[in-house]
């Protein structure tokens, strides 16, 4: 009998490179945007996070670059854009680039917008363990002493389920303070509601609470008192909340293949736009289809907008 195969197998073929081995210096005006970047971005808190934090500490993390073949000597960004805006406005003329062998950038994980409650929280307690002074932190972070004592203590009192489901949840710190006022089973209800509604804003969670029995609640013996609202009224919300529930789940079977649809059309094309030649040629040649593109890509929920 032949053991060929089994006595020689054949060779493992080698692990292609995914970053060129050093870091490079790049002129910024030799690369070359993978997007266009709106005008209001620049007024954002994530864009005087980024300022900050390059004037207090430097550049923590380099930018993602990919050599242009059709024009060497420029490099289309991956990766940073946001970093590479703040670094010109510093008046800078060059960075220090990590170099990628492959001009995709789905390839990788640089596709997260902004930490989230969560992420940033985790972020902050460690620091804090490491001995940076609380001062550093809020600089870096664009907010004062008092916001980041806040966020080091914002999970107390949040069970670990219910903060395990929204570690990657885009949610403000405020969220975590209403979950506090519930027991944990019930926290734990709240955080499917808000992940099955793809809604996670204030208003959202202060009505599941207002919805919420009182045997529920963190402190089931204390009057529920909710501003503007009467007993009657808090009693018929709790009824309707209930009703909500039972609804959201009768719907989620005919939901999930439209949703699925909108997830493969998505992701199509997020990994369009991931690669730095197509993004030019729509810049070049069909401008106006980018911004719809984009737009498509950063829809965050299929529910439809409030009117009013």
């Amino acid at each position: 009998m032949n053991n060929d195969d089994t006595d020689n197998p054949p060779q493992d073929k080698p692990v292609r490179q995914g970053f060129e081995n050093h870091c490079i210096l790049v002129r910024l005006d030799q690369l070359l945007p993978g997007r266009v970047m709106r005008k209001a971005v620049k007024s954002s808190r994530k864009y005087k996070q980024i300022a900050t934090s390059v004037t207090e500490v430097g550049l923590v993390e380099p930018p993602v670059v990919a050599r242009n073949p059709d024009n060497v000597g420029t490099f289309f960004v991956l990766d940073g854009h946001l970093r590479i805006e703040v670094l010109k406005d510093l008046g800078r003329t060059e960075v220090e680039c990590l170099v990628s062998t492959d001009d995709e950038a789905f390839t990788y994980n640089k596709q997260i917008n902004r930490l989230a409650a969560v992420q940033e929280y985790a972020m902050i307690v460690n620091a804090m363990n490491q001995g940076v002074p609380e001062d550093r932190i809020a600089r870096v972070l664009s907010v004062n002493v008092a916001t980041i004592r806040r966020r080091s203590r914002m999970l107390n009192g949040v069970c670990a389920e219910a903060t395990e489901l929204l570690k990657d949840k885009n949610c403000p710190m405020a969220i975590f303070e209403i979950l506090k006022k519930m027991q944990p089973l019930r926290q734990i209800e709240t955080a499917d509601l808000m992940i099955n509604a793809n809604n996670y804003s204030v208003a959202y969670a202060s009505a599941i609470l207002a919805g919420t029995p009182r045997n529920q609640l963190a402190e089931p013996d204390k009057p529920k008192t909710i501003k503007g609202m009467t007993a009657d009224a808090i009693a018929r919300m709790e009824k309707e909340l209930a009703r909500l529930q039972e609804a959201m789940s009768s719907i989620q079977d005919s939901y999930g293949k439209d949703h699925l649809e909108l997830t493969v059309v998505k992701g199509y094309l997020k990994r369009l736009l991931g690669n730095s030649r197509v993004v030019s040629y729509l810049v070049v040649n069909r401008p106006e289809y980018l911004p719809e593109f984009q737009s498509i890509v950063e829809i965050t929920s299929t529910m439809p907008p409030e009117s009013g």
